[in-house]
């Protein structure tokens, strides 16, 4: 008799498992698998209530940035090691700019990591703030205005897929790549004021699959609001249908020999 011991018993109740249901289905096992010992129909049941009971997974696909407390300023490396020269100097010299536009507001301490500056501060930076921090760090540097972006408070991040995208353009051998996907989003108004956090990834969903899937890490606001705007929308290239759903956060998936950096 090819049944399995889960189907056997009856489906579980939005109450919970009780006692009676247990003995119901106990019962059900003993009539289907009457040559089975006791001991054996005991082990069945307590695997079929161990598997009822297990929660289902949930999706881990926000991680938390920095406090709202801290400035970052991105900027490249040399720029970044100029200016920690003399960090001191320019704390006095950013909490003389803050007062001077009378803000509540004033650097404790900056120190630099890869992401460019960042500057500690005592409350949550405003807009006038940040714009006073701009000014004085590209002063002090010398920088063109390309070369350090504008100074923003700590987000978290958001890590999204794209489905239902061909691997390859136009049935031809040449392979979809990051360009063409992000040329994609940025003409598609649903993707408007998103930014990624580092460049996309292409994978096959399987060796001999034709579709793609597109992973995304994107700025978040602390609540979410940018990931849930665009989770679960539809849009379309050229007459393929695509979708963006929520992704577990997975550090490595760079990594993988057909990812297309």
């Amino acid at each position: 008799m090819k049944k399995l011991y889960a189907q056997v018993s009856s489906s579980k109740q939005d109450s919970g498992i009780t006692s009676s249901n247990i003995a119901m289905n106990t019962l059900k096992i003993k009539e289907t698998f009457s040559n089975f010992p006791n001991k054996k129909i005991d082990s069945i049941q307590k695997v079929i209530n161990s598997s009822n009971d297990k929660p289902k997974p949930k999706l881990n696909m926000t991680t938390k940035g920095l406090s709202q407390k801290q400035v970052i300023i991105p900027m490249n490396n040399e720029l970044s090691k100029r200016f920690i020269k003399d960090l001191s100097t320019h704390v006095i010299n950013i909490n003389c700019a803050l007062k001077n536009i009378q803000s509540n507001t004033c650097a404790d301490f900056i120190h630099a990591d890869s992401k460019g500056v960042i500057i500690t501060t005592n409350n949550v930076s405003s807009n006038s703030d940040l714009q006073e921090i701009e000014k004085y760090v590209k002063n002090s540097l010398s920088a063109n205005e390309d070369s350090i972006t504008s100074p923003r408070l700590s987000q978290s991040k958001s890590y999204l897929k794209i489905i239902g995208i061909p691997y390859f353009v136009n049935k031809t051998n040449t392979h979809i790549s990051s360009e063409d996907v992000e040329c994609i989003l940025k003409n598609n108004h649903i993707f408007n004021d998103i930014v990624l956090v580092y460049k996309l990834c292409i994978i096959k969903v399987s060796p001999k699959s034709d579709m793609a899937i597109i992973w995304i890490d994107i700025w978040n606001t602390q609540n979410s609001n940018n990931a849930k705007k665009i989770i679960n929308r539809w849009f379309n290239i050229g007459s393929i249908i695509a979708t963006v759903r929520g992704a577990n956060m997975n550090p490595g998936i760079s990594q993988y020999k057909n990812c297309w950096k």
